[in-house]
């Protein structure tokens, strides 16, 4: 329930602060007087979004924030979820409006707009004129079945099934796609297949390759520079090996007079077995070395194999052309075993199926037991309402499987025993269909704890007794732990409140400004009164506005 309302430089308004009650209110006031700007601030509240240019001339922000008493409402599981402070007597919603931003906070949280919204859709619903052609939307009446059906848990499972089914045809189709075209390129994916794997490629045969090509054309300068160090290294006159050799033997020869010279023939002794060593390894090299023109074609041939293919398939690498391989492998493969998978998936579709078209019996069973209700509760409302001959039905037809279900759904209208039953937003004149907007919010509402409904000029096209009957309906709606507010301009469903608000524009120095107070007991006869008779109020007028309120 919305409990204290607070507005500061929004459009007109300069300040306004002021509670509000549980049960029935109304809310007058001239026509441009402000009721539009209130409602606007309380739908900023409910994550509509912000201009800039709502802010009051002058002002450098603009701030909006109510407080709800949710203490009667099972809505602490959305804090817990969104991990937001959770005050049942006083939850606080506020949004700051600045010319460069806008913020939104929930018990002083900061929150984007779509979470603002989706509270805001749990504690206040705003019927505006606009909404009645909701009743044009085949949803909408759809909604208000499953609604009255409490068919919100069914609803969602057979949802969760009918995605999976759809994703399940979506992935049959496209697999049956890509069957069809691979098949008509199977005879060429088949030579690519044949053609890498009859190349026999190995994991980095190409650098390998690469470098034995590259050895074996260099071959003579190879041989020839092994040749030139061999002999330095072991030739029978200067050879380094020998020249150490005979080094470390000299030296030891004089270690006995001269110490410090055993300690160099020993590391030259170390460098001699480390260089005989080096030139065993050359000689054997020299050895092995030969130019092989057959092995360096054969090398080659390979390499030219390979960068053919590598071209041929548009890749850099032995690698790429072996996951192309293993590629065509796959799909090649998926051919050949293209029934199988074709079947599974057709399994599952048909399993999918079955299990969706068994909820979707079940929402129409559900529906038709609920449409009757509605019928009735429909027919006991309207009747008072000024139509004694009402015939309202709830028209329900069969269609393919859908996102909600495969039922079509229509509300059949006529106003009297003469016209037949038509679709509702085709016959009902304006007031009409005002009057059966009310009823369907006056039967949801019973169905949905909703803690706040705001009428905006729901009355119009109705007078007299009617709006009477309709005041006494939005009456009802606030006893039942509700708040209802009605904005309106007759003063027969004006009387009906609990609590009477008058929404005023004042011009001042400064401005225009729009305000909004509670009124007294006497204040409130006087309004009611120039409802009645207009600027010039009688004392018939006033009689009559104390008639009203006594009802």
């Amino acid at each position: 329930m919305l409990k204290k309302l607070y507005i500061k430089n929004y459009a007109l308004i300069d300040l306004l602060d002021i509670e509000l009650y549980s049960g029935f209110s109304v809310l007058t006031g001239e026509t441009g007087a402000g009721k539009s700007i209130i409602l606007g601030a309380i739908g900023l509240l409910l994550g509509q979004r912000a201009d800039s240019k709502s802010i009051k001339t002058g002002a450098e922000r603009c701030t909006i924030e109510a407080h709800f008493d949710l203490s009667r409402y099972d809505l602490q599981p959305f804090f817990t979820d969104n991990d937001i402070d959770y005050d049942a007597e006083d939850t606080i919603i506020r949004r700051e409006i600045t010319a460069t931003k806008s913020r939104a906070f929930i018990n002083d949280t900061p929150v984007a707009l779509s979470m603002l919204k989706e509270l805001g859709e749990q504690l206040v619903d705003i019927h505006s004129q606009h909404q009645n052609l909701l009743l044009n939307k085949q949803d909408f009446q759809l909604s208000v079945v499953d609604i009255i059906a409490q068919n919100q848990g069914l609803l969602a499972d057979y949802q969760e099934s009918y995605s999976q089914l759809q994703t399940a045809k979506n992935q049959l189709q496209a697999l049956k796609e890509d069957i069809e075209r691979n098949r008509q390129q199977a005879d060429f994916m088949q030579f690519q297949f044949e053609e890498l794997q009859q190349a026999n490629l190995v994991d980095g045969e190409q650098e390998e390759l690469e470098q034995q090509s590259d050895m074996l054309s260099h071959a003579e300068d190879i041989k020839g520079a092994l040749y030139e160090a061999d002999g330095h290294l072991n030739g029978e006159q200067q050879g380094a090996v020998d020249h150490v050799r005979q080094s470390f033997q000299t030296l030891r020869n004089i270690s006995r007079v001269l110490p410090a010279a055993s300690e160099l023939a020993e590391r030259l002794e170390s460098c001699h077995i480390e260089l005989k060593d080096i030139a065993d390894e050359v000689s054997s090299l020299l050895e092995r070395t030969d130019f092989d023109p057959a092995e360096l074609d054969r090398l080659n041939n390979r390499l030219d194999l390979l960068y053919d293919l590598e071209k041929k398939y548009h890749v850099d690498s032995v690698e790429e052309l072996i996951a192309q391989r293993d590629l065509l492998g796959k799909q090649l493969n998926a051919i050949e075993n293209s029934d199988e998978a074709v079947a599974e998936l057709e399994a599952k579709c048909q399993q999918l199926t079955a299990k969706s078209q068994q909820m979707a019996d079940k929402l129409t069973k559900q529906r038709e037991k609920a449409a009757k209700a509605i019928e009735k509760q429909m027919q006991q409302r309207l009747v008072p309402l000024g139509m004694p001959h009402v015939r309202f039905e709830v028209s329900i037809t069969p269609s393919a499987l859908g996102k909600s279900g495969q039922d079509q759904v229509a509300f059949l209208f006529s106003a009297n025993t003469s016209t037949p039953l038509q679709p509702v937003s085709q016959v009902a004149s304006g007031g009409e269909i005002a009057r059966v907007m009310l009823s369907l919010k006056a039967m949801i509402s019973g169905a949905v704890k909703l803690p706040t409904i705001i009428f905006d000029e729901i009355d119009t096209g109705v007078s007299g007794k009617i709006a009477e009957k309709m005041a006494e309906m939005m009456r009802e709606m606030g006893q039942a732990e509700r708040q209802v507010i009605s904005i309106t301009h007759l003063p027969q469903i004006a009387a009906m409140g609990s609590h009477h608000y008058r929404v005023s524009k004042e011009e001042t120095v400064q401005g225009t400004t729009s305000s909004m107070h509670l009124l007294s007991d006497e204040e409130r006869i006087r309004e009611i009164a120039q409802m009645v008779s207009g600027s010039d109020v009688s004392e018939a007028a006033i009689a009559n506005a104390k008639a009203l309120l006594k009802q």
